[in-house]
């Protein structure tokens, strides 16, 4: 029995450590991975329009409200251009090296 639980802590220590340490955070250059269609573009209002590969910063990740933890469906709030700024999830966008 003590054997298996030693194995298993040195597993799950091996797991964590190996997690990658790629974390968004505020302020990060990101980019859209995934094709993503919007109506709000200031340039296409009402229309279609997809923001695959547009390139933007990081300017909020919403984890509470009034000082309560919630969980946002679109957490991250990238903006693009001085006048357009959109809600996304973390799988849908990929940090920048720069």
């Amino acid at each position: 029995m003590r054997v298996l639980l030693s194995g298993m802590l040195h597993y799950l220590t091996v797991q964590l450590l190996e997690r990658p340490q790629n974390v968004m955070k505020v302020g990060d250059r990101v980019r859209v991975k995934e094709s993503i269609t919007i109506y709000h573009h200031p340039e296409h209002r009402n229309e279609p329009f997809d923001i695959k590969g547009q390139e933007g910063e990081i300017v909020a990740i919403v984890s509470e409200w009034h000082g309560k933890p919630i969980s946002a469906n679109l957490p991250v709030q990238v903006k693009f251009t001085p006048k357009f700024r959109a809600h996304l999830r973390e799988n849908e966008l990929e940090v920048l090296d720069i």
